[in-house]
């Protein structure tokens, strides 16, 4: 596997992996009403572009194909984190949140994590902040906002008493 710096051209791939990922990976989680309003199949490829080039954003491929992305913005919040289905439990959205907490130079990551990826996070030292419901339509999507200290679980950073 091989992280790299997102490209313009990887965008279709990438809000098509998003799609793929949330109606699959997220099904055990999630309605299918909830599925279809988190992940419509209709992204504003422009929006998701410039969103992309604004944040840190890292794409893992393998053999050519890619298998995963994630994005982080400068304050520290973790935006996407999708791998796809066909790859999950590899170690590839380890590696790319390894990579993406080493790259930005915030004191404190945050995100929203779906139930899905909820043990994922925790696992890293993200703590949950609160439970909250997020509204798409009228569509109501539980996730959870968490966060960590840079201090707190990153290699090579000293816990702090």
């Amino acid at each position: 596997m091989r992280i790299r710096a997102y490209r313009p051209e990887d965008c279709a791939r990438l809000a098509a992996l998003f799609y793929d990922t949330v109606h699959t990976v997220n099904a055990a989680d999630y309605t299918l009403e909830q599925r279809n309003a988190w992940a419509t199949g209709s992204v504003d490829l422009v929006a998701w572009n410039a969103s992309f080039l604004a944040h840190c954003t890292l794409v893992a491929e393998e053999e050519g194909r890619i298998v995963g992305f994630g994005d982080m913005d400068e304050s520290g919040y973790l935006d996407r984190l999708y791998v796809d289905k066909a790859h999950q439990n590899r170690g590839i959205a380890t590696a790319l949140c390894d990579a993406l907490e080493g790259t930005v130079r915030a004191e404190r990551f945050c995100t929203q994590a779906s139930l899905t990826a909820l043990r994922f996070f925790a696992g890293r030292g993200y703590r949950v902040v609160r439970a909250q419901q997020v509204r798409r339509g009228k569509v109501l999507l539980p996730n959870y906002v968490m966060e960590k200290d840079r201090r707190d679980g990153l290699p090579g950073a000293e816990r702090q008493p």
